[in-house]
């Protein structure tokens, strides 16, 4: 067929699609609710570590009896990682993400609730900590099993990076926000707000968002085509060669052959040492202000955001590199190199900011460390996706689960590392794990993606 005749025929099937304008793309405005996901997620997570020291006069706790408090929501979150990549899998991330907000919401009111004066109300805290995060696992291996399946290759590495400057946003939004809550309201005002929130970001995802690009009324033949990275000219036989090929969206890899490849490993160790000095920043940063540099309350919060828009900036230019980096040199170079020049990087930055001298230089030092963590936070789940395909729920939920047994660590052994030996100690340590996470990915090789198997059609 000529080239003339193919663009009379693209011309011809757009003229007859009427679903939408040209211009406009399903998979952005979907990307961006689930950056909106993110963001309420990490409000729902967060709001703690603003209300801590309130809740610890109320409950009688202490910094490591707080902690303990923390790494529950951790343990859970970690415990349910691999279950929730299953689900996301096999309910879709549409159906997932909606039932695990709604729970997520549940479960904060419930935090609200819980009167200090009932028995053993410490321990259906630590119970209620443990149920949020076992209900907020489902997050981003759900939001990365829908990015293998609407989002083409070449733009993985930003959407990701939108989708997790989400942390940075609600994490930000959370000190000043929760602050003015609390000081008007009281703390369990400010968990009231989050609860309703999150309730609401769900249903509406429901309501927008599909599984597949395939089942969405306002998606175009033109992106359907990028989605699917093949020309609109063939759409139709991909679409109609099902029964010969296979869509990719029916297509899995065995749980057997994730777990040969080293790479998922060293991811592991890579993420494991990146939740451990992320959280530091998400539950220990306002309180490191508070009362190691001495600042008050209003200063501390103000102070514990610019870590946090730090990482929201960070984020999306760590994303839209990779995806320029690994067009021009290649998935390893754009995912892999810059992921450990950033971490190195961090590294750096982290001890020197917890060197300085005044309260002012350490924070915006540290908030460069924690900018220059999250330029490699897009890689994590892109090369997730670049393994494993349409089998990254799982894969990443693997990965994920690394994270979070980082975070729970830090979230108890900090506190402990900062009474013994001082807050220092406790960033050198830190900078150790990062300079751990940069070495992991030299054993990644995304440009040597896990073989794709036909299954029987279980799943989305």
């Amino acid at each position: 067929m000529s080239d003339a005749a193919l663009r009379a025929l693209r011309q011809q099937e757009t003229a007859l699609n009427p679903r939408g304008p040209s211009w406009f793309r399903v998979r952005y405005l979907l990307a961006f609710w689930l950056f909106v996901l993110s963001a309420v997620a990490f409000l729902d997570r967060t709001n703690i570590s603003i209300a801590g020291i309130q809740m610890s006069r109320e409950y009688g706790l202490g910094n490591q009896k707080l902690g303990v408090v923390f790494s529950a929501f951790l343990i859970g979150y970690a415990i349910f990682q691999v279950p929730a990549g299953w689900l996301a899998m096999r309910w879709g991330p549409r159906r997932s993400l909606t039932l695990g907000a709604i729970w997520w919401g549940v479960t904060t009111a419930c935090t609200a609730a819980l009167p200090s004066t009932m028995a053993y109300a410490v321990a259906w805290l630590l119970g209620i900590r443990f149920l949020l995060g076992a209900g907020e696992a489902i997050v981003y291996p759900a939001a990365n099993q829908w990015v293998a399946q609407w989002v083409p290759s070449r733009e993985r590495g930003f959407v990701n990076g939108l989708i997790f400057a989400g942390v940075g946003a609600g994490s930000g939004l959370t000190p000043p926000l929760l602050s003015w809550l609390i000081v008007h309201h009281g703390w369990r005002a400010a968990f009231w707000f989050s609860a309703v929130l999150g309730v609401a970001v769900g249903i509406a995802w429901w309501f927008m968002a599909r599984d597949l690009p395939e089942e969405h009324p306002a998606v175009r033949d033109e992106e359907l085509a990028e989605s699917r990275n093949v020309p609109v000219g063939q759409l139709r036989r991909v679409q109609t060669g099902t029964k010969t090929e296979g869509l990719p969206s029916r297509r899995r890899i065995s749980g057997l052959k994730l777990f040969q490849r080293r790479d998922l490993l060293a991811l592991m160790l890579g993420y494991f040492s990146f939740g451990y000095i992320a959280w530091i920043f998400f539950s220990w940063f306002f309180i490191y202000m508070a009362q190691a540099r001495g600042v008050n309350m209003k200063t501390s919060a103000m102070f514990t955001m610019l870590p946090l828009i730090s990482m929201t900036i960070c984020c999306l230019v760590g994303g839209m590199l990779s995806d320029r980096i690994a067009i021009r040199w290649g998935l390893r170079a754009g995912r892999c190199g810059l992921a450990a020049v950033a971490l190195a990087a961090t590294a750096l930055f982290l001890v020197l900011g917890s060197q300085a001298h005044n309260a002012q230089t350490a924070v915006i030092i540290l908030a460069a460390g924690a900018g220059a963590l999250y330029l490699s936070q897009s890689s994590f789940w892109s090369v997730s996706v670049d393994l494993a395909g349409r089998s990254s729920g799982l894969f990443s939920s693997i990965v994920n689960m690394g994270g979070q047994i980082g975070g729970a660590v830090t979230a108890s052994l900090t506190p402990w590392i900062a009474q013994r030996a001082g807050w220092t100690t406790s960033f050198g340590l830190a900078a150790f794990f990062a300079v751990g996470a940069a070495v992991c990915w030299l054993f990644v090789h995304p440009e040597q993606p896990l073989q794709l198997e036909p299954t029987s059609g279980d799943g989305v």
